[in-house]
């Protein structure tokens, strides 16, 4: 193994392949996108070079303002959840749960492996209200909570955060997992050392076992970002960006812009907007936790 790990040539046979495939996949469309914005209409159907002028309209455009406050809303309250939750979880799972472990960690990870849409749907069934009761609102019925029963997508004041528990819903198990391998990761030798100085739970929480885990912090955070940034399948399934432009996100104008509308060059335009979101929230991350820096 250590004589073929030695060889260019071995190295170069294994990792080309990957490397093209991914040349083909990543950056050729990125490449096409970044020139597409400087066109409007379709290819082969009214294609004209347009300058920069696809990129001054963006500055101007509400829904293409909106659809990013949206996002940046649905993404930090959003990740904050899933961060938070996650890593309370495992240390409960670590600390509490001392039979069935495994049993616990596969139930939180069931909603982590189902399609988006398909959560999507099991969650408008909880959120409705008509032709029947859904779960959530029969619930508070049952509870004599009448006045608290909404239609929870409908709404614009109940919409993005009826988004953002199903987002937090599906995702978080996974963060369960990694703050759990990182937990378990850690040395009993230094979870001995803080028990003999009389350091207490919350203590070796917050002074050893997060610092310890700053690299699962700083993996989890990337992962939720991107995704967050790129967010879609869900949202059109449960809200289709309504009620209005309540839950619209740039993934969704985009799509439409460009496959509905027929304007390629201003879809482009958007998606580099979101590739930059997604490039400069993995640079700030990284940065912020790096090996350099303490949480």
């Amino acid at each position: 193994m250590q004589k073929m790990l030695s060889n260019k040539k071995a190295i170069a046979v294994f990792t080309l392949p990957t490397l093209l495939l991914f040349i083909v996949l990543v950056f050729v469309p990125i490449i096409w996108s970044l020139v597409y914005s400087f066109f409007t209409g379709m290819p082969g159907v009214n294609f004209q070079f347009a300058g920069l002028t696809n990129y001054v309209k963006i500055f101007s455009d509400s829904r293409v303002i909106i659809s990013f406050l949206n996002n940046f809303w649905f993404v930090l309250i959003s990740t904050a959840g899933q961060i938070i939750l996650g890593f309370i979880v495992a240390i409960v799972i670590s600390r509490v749960v001392k039979t069935h472990q495994n049993m616990v960690r596969t139930l939180l990870f069931i909603p982590v492996v189902l399609p988006s849409v398909a959560a999507a749907q099991i969650w408008s069934k909880i959120y409705a209200i008509t032709p029947q009761l859904g779960v959530l609102n029969s619930i508070l019925k049952m509870m004599g909570l009448d006045q608290l029963m909404h239609a929870w997508t409908g709404e614009m004041e109940t919409a993005m955060g009826a988004l953002i528990v199903v987002a937090i819903w599906k995702s978080f198990g996974m963060y369960v997992l990694l703050f759990y391998s990182g937990i378990i990761d850690i040395s009993e030798d230094i979870l001995e050392a803080c028990a003999i100085d009389g350091a207490n739970t919350l203590q070796t929480v917050f002074y050893v076992q997060m610092p310890l885990l700053k690299n699962v912090l700083r993996m989890s955070l990337v992962m939720i970002l991107t995704a967050g940034f790129k967010t879609y399948d869900a949202v059109v399934a449960l809200t289709n960006g309504g009620p209005g432009t309540a839950t619209l996100m740039p993934s969704m104008y985009m799509y439409s812009t460009a496959f509905t509308s027929g304007n390629f060059g201003y879809g482009s335009v958007i998606a580099i907007l979101i590739l930059i979101e997604c490039a400069l929230s993995t640079f700030v991350v990284n940065k912020l936790l790096s090996k350099d820096n303490t949480i």
